[in-house]
């Protein structure tokens, strides 16, 4: 396993599996597959080409991109204290194996090293405990939720709203 920050020329892979999570766990998104199918590449690569306030971790086995994390450190003079994890993926058949866990230990690792930073939160669905107690076990505590955060159409989903402090 591979374990690094991706850039512009992780473009295609990292598309590939941001829609492959948006297929197979869409409740787990606030995006969906139908809106980023039709994003043209440029918005991948600038996604990907890590920057002072933003990056993404991913996890390779054999060259093949097969988990990932964004960062996004915020902006603003009262804000730039906080950065946000989003839009984890790992792919079902590397679940369980080490590698999600190894690529946010490493966003945060990398984080930390931002001067000024002390938080990092992100959101979970709340009905998602696996995910749920795999950022506890990071130190990621629960501060709130956020009541129908998502609607597809159909169902509403609360949000957990979590922060680890760095």
């Amino acid at each position: 396993m591979e374990i690094r920050v991706l850039n512009k020329k992780d473009a295609v892979d990292f598309r590939e599996l941001r829609l492959t999570g948006l297929q197979t766990d869409p409740n787990a998104f606030a995006a969906t597959y139908q809106n980023e199918i039709e994003f043209p590449l440029e918005n991948f690569e600038m996604k990907t080409e890590p920057t002072d306030t933003k990056f993404v971790v991913g996890g390779f086995d054999k060259n093949k991109l097969v988990c990932m994390a964004r960062f996004i450190r915020l902006e603003g003079e009262k804000l730039k204290h906080k950065g946000m994890l989003v839009a984890m993926y790992c792919t079902e058949e590397y679940r369980g194996t080490g590698v999600a866990k190894n690529v946010v230990k490493y966003l945060v690792e990398r984080a930390k090293k931002l001067e000024g930073l002390e938080v990092i939160t992100l959101t979970v669905v709340t009905e998602n405990i696996r995910a749920k107690a795999f950022y506890e076990s990071f130190g990621f505590k629960c501060y709130g939720t956020e009541p129908k955060a998502l609607f597809d159409g159909v169902k509403y989903y609360d949000e957990d709203l979590l922060y680890l402090e760095v």
